[in-house]
């Protein structure tokens, strides 16, 4: 059996990263995780290709060489699956469809003859069994939440890691919390799951032998979701890179209580972690409680950003306006907390009520949905009927980003950023970071329309930020593509 697995191309958002991965000569931020991992699971007999359309196109050859072609994807990514569904549809292919967008897409079955919902460790022999025999079902239901011992290591042998900017691993499922908005804990549990440190280090293991060295994205929704089982890795974790000369800095996404606890800030830190998103949302309180993120509340938000800034990591954070409670004036607090928290690449966007989540269920009975969104929350197209004035909501979205990615602006704040932050871990640098610094002299010094800003910032740099120039030169690259995408969205809208 030829399996051909198929992974969709993102959209151009904030996360995409598009406009700043040409600066190194990278194609996509990160490899398709998942499905390296599901090939692992099929059977050892079958041929496996995989194709990301982030990195390759889809070509007529790789649909003639495959028996059964297998997706996976987000919400988000549902337009071009859906046509690539199509294409293989047209051919006569079988196709299986798995992954987040099976939770959120009530109607898959319409476009794939095979439809995984849920986590697929104890799905996918199964499926592959019946697939041999021609007697497989339409839908494959996960009934319980796997443990993740058996969850083998994936297959990185079907990737090219230099077309990446970064590698992943997965640590752990599942968060403890319970905002209002967030698909994970409907889909992963509240009950955080977790891999053994020897199933981490095994993961580097492969990695390192594949002559990957630079960032490595731990993908978790969040990482401290458990932290007693953290504090038990990071020691192994912080071993395992020294043994080996720190080969890899990490980066992690976590919940905003990383702030109270010192020790585990310290193990992070000497584990080398640079980096870490936090999900801030709002720093209105009542819209916080609204949405049942109460880890936020009763506490500074600028304090715990500084907090875990003074252990050398960068915080990156998501910010929401849309929430029934925010005020009128909720797109000038945003903008007020983003500048006064120096948060360089701040995420914002508008609130998506996602099937399966509590708030798409909240307002399906208030009858306040308008279709089931896009899975962009960058997408001007809102998909329930807010409280706010929908033109009001939009037009102040617009007006944050205008605000905090025009390039003056930006730049002045990555300054704020950059006076407080002292980098613990370096990396030597590798060709594709001369490469990029020369490629961001050229098309940001000399053919942007932002070149004055940006001199007058690499001037800085060179002089009053030494001790992080690094870091001052990757934020100029990616705030170019932050800039770009901002100037697109709100020059088309």
């Amino acid at each position: 059996m030829k399996a051909l697995l198929v992974y969709p191309e993102w959209p151009d958002t904030y996360w995409s990263f598009k406009h700043a991965l040409p600066f190194q000569g990278k194609r996509s931020a990160y490899p398709p995780l998942g499905l390296m991992t599901i090939a692992s699971l099929l059977p050892r007999d079958w041929q496996k290709r995989l194709v990301d359309t982030n990195v390759q196109k889809l070509t007529d050859a790789d649909l003639e060489w495959a028996d059964i072609v297998m997706f996976s994807g987000m919400l988000v990514q549902k337009p071009p699956m859906l046509e690539m569904l199509a294409r293989c549809r047209r051919r006569g292919l079988k196709t299986v469809v798995g992954g987040p967008i099976t939770s959120s897409v009530e109607n898959m079955t319409e476009y794939a003859d095979h439809v995984v919902i849920g986590e697929a460790e104890e799905l996918i022999p199964g499926l592959a069994r019946d697939i041999e025999s021609g007697a497989a079902k339409p839908v494959y239901r996960a009934l319980a939440l796997p443990p993740l011992d058996k969850t083998p290591l994936p297959d990185i042998s079907l990737i090219r890691p230099k077309y990446y900017s970064g590698m992943a691993i997965q640590y752990s499922r599942g968060c403890p919390f319970n905002c209002e908005f967030c698909d994970i804990i409907e889909i992963y549990g509240r009950v955080p799951r977790t891999k053994s440190p020897a199933q981490v280090t095994a993961e580097l293991d492969l990695l390192y032998d594949a002559k990957w060295r630079g960032s490595v994205f731990i993908v978790d929704d969040n990482f401290i979701g458990n932290k007693r089982k953290v504090k038990e890795l990071l020691p192994v974790l912080a071993e395992w890179n020294g043994r080996r000369g720190k080969p890899f800095t990490f980066f992690t996404e976590a919940s905003l209580n990383l702030a109270d606890d010192a020790a585990l800030l310290e193990l992070m830190k000497s584990a080398g972690f640079t980096r870490v998103f936090l999900g801030i949302e709002t720093p209105v309180e009542s819209s916080l409680k609204e949405a049942q993120k109460m880890q936020n509340t009763r506490r500074s938000l600028l304090d715990s950003v500084r907090r875990i800034r003074d252990y050398g990591m960068e915080v990156m954070a998501g910010f929401i306006v849309g929430f029934d409670n925010d005020p009128e004036d909720v797109f000038d607090l945003q903008v007020q907390f983003i500048e006064e928290s120096a948060i360089p690449l701040a995420m914002v966007g508008l609130l998506q009520a996602v099937p399966g989540t509590q708030l798409y269920r909240r307002l399906t009975k208030e009858g306040r949905i308008l279709h089931e969104g896009f899975g962009d929350n960058m997408d001007f197209r809102l998909n329930f009927i807010p409280k706010m004035n929908p033109e009001r909501l939009v037009e102040g979205y617009r007006s944050i980003l205008e605000r905090i990615y025009g390039a003056e602006a930006y730049y002045q704040r990555v300054r704020r950023f950059l006076a407080d932050y002292h980098p613990v871990h370096r990396q030597q640098h590798r060709v594709c970071d001369y490469v990029a610094f020369c490629r961001s002299v050229l098309r940001q010094g000399v053919l942007s329309r932002d070149r004055a800003a940006y001199w007058k910032f690499l001037l800085d740099a060179a002089t009053r930020y030494r001790h992080a120039f690094d870091t001052a030169m990757t934020l100029a690259v990616m705030g170019y593509h932050f800039q770009t995408l901002t100037r697109l969205a709100c020059d088309t809208e």
